[in-house]
């Protein structure tokens, strides 16, 4: 069998996104929610360091902030994010998520009412780390409690100087 590029990335995407949902709900099923989600939390300290050093070393950007937004942006289109960007005058940048691929996920998977939860720890955990391993010349949050998982319509996050 000859797979395009296209196909083999879309298996490689589903497999990620599936080990990572398997093994949470097989941790949560032994040992519970809370337990699964802070064995998650570890998971998503480190993984975004691999991620961003990868990248990292394929981006042509010596600039920390414009590596960051190269970096991250590639990393959100290849998991399936829709986004948009608004670029600031110091170097920083806004991110407004329209549709975000783990959440999607969560929802298929008739888990939507977790998704709030999981989203507020590993969200938060996951994007700091990318901001750390470019310097800690930004920092990242987000603009609010309102998040595409918690019900509205869109995820603003916020790196910033």
């Amino acid at each position: 069998m000859e797979l395009s590029d296209k196909q083999k990335a879309q298996f490689f995407q589903r497999s990620f996104k599936a080990v990572d949902g398997l093994w949470f709900m097989k941790i949560e099923k032994r040992y519970g929610f809370e337990k699964a989600l802070e064995i998650d939390k570890a998971v998503w300290e480190v993984f975004p360091k691999i991620q961003a050093r990868e990248l990292k070393a394929i981006t042509r950007e010596k600039d920390n902030k414009a590596a960051l937004l190269d970096c991250f942006t590639t990393m959100l289109n290849l998991e399936g994010f829709i986004y948009t960007v608004e670029k600031q005058k110091d170097g920083g940048f806004n991110i407004i998520v329209t549709q975000c691929a783990w959440h999607d996920v969560m929802v298929k998977s008739g888990r939507a009412h977790l998704s709030g939860r999981v989203g507020e720890v590993i969200c938060q955990t996951e994007y700091s780390t990318w901001a750390e391993e470019f310097g800690g010349v930004l920092t990242f949050s987000f603009a609010s409690k309102d998040r595409l998982c918690t019900g509205t319509e869109n995820c603003v996050m916020y790196f910033k100087e």
